[in-house]
């Protein structure tokens, strides 16, 4: 309990940060707040840092209430960093980083029934001079969101089937030689949530439910890092889940994306639940370039007592394909 209880404590600081955002969002002009890459204090840490990124932002769809008949879109993306020194007095070392990223999103309402499907790829390299190529993010995410509105159109039933896992394999550099942690599968996770959502704004959701959880690790060796007893590839957790999403744009061309997510497994003590914290403050510039800012944090026990950070800062192209 010395190690959960600071990291609880930390978690709530944070759960009462978003819950001021949303607040202050629904009464008057929205706070800023949201999600970031900080590409060199990564890779400072020496660590992968999209091991146990499974982080929702952009993917948590709100099907619109003037919504008729299907609406699509499809956005494709590409940032990059870059430093170079070259007999520099204050020294530094040579880097290029650049991360590809694609996310499509449907959304259907017909009467009183909705479809939402969100879809999220990336991936990420970054070489530094004198260590190689390192990963610094990657991420498969795919949301599906059924829906049916009650009479008071605020309040509706929904199920939701989720999956998320990663392309590539990731290292551990803290070790010698590094330790990989990760691989395609191993870990990915199957998510079924079904309860009840409710909807004052287009821009704020508050869900709660039943879930089921089910994580996949196709790599055996690295059962154990994610809770499976050693040499199993399959596990099984019933619980409940809560969320909150909020997506506004709070001033000219700058969107903020922020959501909170728990998943507690009903046969272990509350102290093992999942917590998701994230997000994302995003910048155009034009109808091409973008800046955006992130920032994830997670706490999962089966990977680990303390919590996971994400920062992300970063530049790049943006095209609208559909």
């Amino acid at each position: 309990m010395k190690v959960i209880i600071p990291q609880i404590n930390i978690m709530i600081k944070y759960h009462s940060f978003i819950l001021f955002l949303v607040i202050t969002a629904l009464i008057s002009t929205p706070a800023l707040s949201q999600e970031a890459i900080e590409i060199s204090r990564l890779l400072e840490n020496d660590s992968d840092i999209s091991v146990r990124d499974m982080s929702n932002v952009n993917n948590k769809v709100v099907v619109s209430d003037t919504l008729r008949g299907w609406t699509v879109d499809w956005v494709g993306g590409l940032n990059g960093s870059q430093a170079s020194y070259d007999n520099w007095s204050q020294g530094g070392v040579n880097t290029i980083s650049v991360t590809a990223s694609t996310v499509f999103n449907a959304k259907y309402r017909k009467g009183k029934f909705a479809y939402a499907l969100a879809t999220n790829f990336k991936y990420g390299k970054s070489r530094i001079e004198d260590e190689g190529t390192r990963k610094t993010d990657d991420r498969i995410a795919i949301n599906n969101k059924f829906s049916y509105l009650f009479d008071d159109e605020r309040w509706s039933a929904f199920g939701n089937i989720n999956f998320s896992t990663q392309f590539d394999q990731g290292f551990d550099y803290s070790t010698d030689p590094p330790t990989v942690i990760s691989r395609f599968f191993a870990p990915a996770y199957f998510t079924q949530i079904g309860g009840i959502a409710f909807q004052p704004e287009d821009y704020f959701t508050a869900e709660a439910g039943l879930a089921m959880k089910e994580t996949i690790i196709s790599d055996t060796d690295l059962s154990t890092r994610y809770g499976l007893e050693p040499g199993e590839s399959f596990r099984f957790e019933p619980g409940y889940s809560l969320a909150m999403n909020f997506e506004k744009k709070i001033v000219s061309n700058v969107r903020l994306i922020s959501s909170v997510e728990t998943f507690t497994n009903m046969q272990r003590h509350i102290d093992n639940t999942d917590v998701n914290f994230s997000n994302e403050l995003i910048g155009k510039i034009n109808n091409y370039l973008n800046m955006s800012f992130q920032f994830v944090m997670v706490y999962d026990s089966d990977f680990s007592r303390e919590l996971q950070i994400k920062q992300v800062l970063s530049a790049g192209l943006s095209y609208s394909i559909l």
